[in-house]
């Protein structure tokens, strides 16, 4: 070895403060599982209702948009079963903001913990999403309730549908949710801004109204970019498995929506590969930051 080079670094070893990625995250399961406890924990610590939480938002969330939109503003009058319609892509937009939210303050809220011990950063971020994840169950499981009871008999196609609208959705959550979280620490504003999109989420997508009103009402330009939007598709993925099913059946959906959430999917799956090297770069400077 020269004068003035760097001794090489011992076999085995990793620069501290670098992730594993998903090969570390699945060597880390059990300390995985203990953070998901962990925080199911301190979200419901001295809460009567506890889990029981996760049935009552999306409940009062769906009952003030059908009241407000269906009701008043008649538009149960012109989509049939517009409850299951609604829920439909509510349930869904509730995880995906729940997720983004949660994986934005994940690293800083966890502060205290990062500058004590070293353990991957990412874990935090996916410890949030994987809580968002099992708050999604309990709508799922009124969503299918109230589809049923509107008479639902859906298709392997249909079920299809709603897995690549749920996996869109989870991966592209996954991947903001990664690279805010590694901003955030440096820039504060990010849950600001993430705040904020949660509004513009809910209106950019046929949940409260049909895509069809967008198609009448906008130049092709701007409806061709509305459809662009993987949260518009995979909404009108899972109104496909667990809306049209349960309807006369003469609602038009996008055309090659399929083929376009597969898209979306892959597009999504390569933000993810872009975001996990950007949180890779970022999170050695995270104590010093904290």
């Amino acid at each position: 070895m020269t004068a003035g080079t760097a001794p090489p670094a011992p076999p085995g070893l990793r620069d501290p403060g670098r992730g594993g990625g998903a090969a570390g995250l699945a060597r880390r399961r059990y300390l995985l599982r203990l953070l998901v406890r962990r925080e199911l924990r301190a979200r419901y610590q001295g809460s009567l209702l506890g889990l029981g939480w996760s049935y009552v938002r999306p409940a009062v969330g769906f009952t003030v948009y059908f009241l407000a939109v269906g009701v008043f503003l008649r538009m149960n009058e012109s989509i049939e079963d517009f409850a299951v319609f609604l829920f439909s892509g509510m349930v869904l937009i509730n995880f995906f903001t729940d997720t983004l939210h949660a994986a934005t303050r994940a690293v800083r809220g966890n502060a205290p913990l990062i500058r004590k011990i070293y353990l991957p950063r990412e874990l935090f971020p996916v410890a949030s999403a994987l809580v968002s994840a099992v708050h999604f169950v309990p709508g799922l499981v009124i969503l299918t309730c109230g589809a049923v009871i509107s008479g639902w008999h859906p298709s392997p196609a249909a079920l299809g549908a709603a897995l690549l609208g749920f996996a869109i959705v989870a991966v592209l959550g996954m991947a903001l949710g990664l690279l805010c979280s590694a901003y955030n620490v440096f820039y504060r504003d990010f849950e600001q801004v993430v705040d904020v999109l949660g509004i513009v989420f809910t209106w950019s997508v046929p949940m409260i109204y049909p895509w069809t009103l967008v198609r009448d009402t906008l130049p092709g330009w701007a409806l061709e970019l509305y459809l662009a939007n993987p949260l518009a598709i995979a909404v009108s993925l899972f109104q496909r498995c667990f809306w049209s099913p349960g309807t006369a059946g003469d609602f038009e959906f996008p055309p090659g929506i399929v083929r376009d959430g597969l898209i979306a999917l892959v597009l999504a799956g390569a933000l993810l590969a872009v975001a996990a090297r950007v949180f890779d770069r970022k999170q050695t400077r995270f104590a010093e930051e904290l």
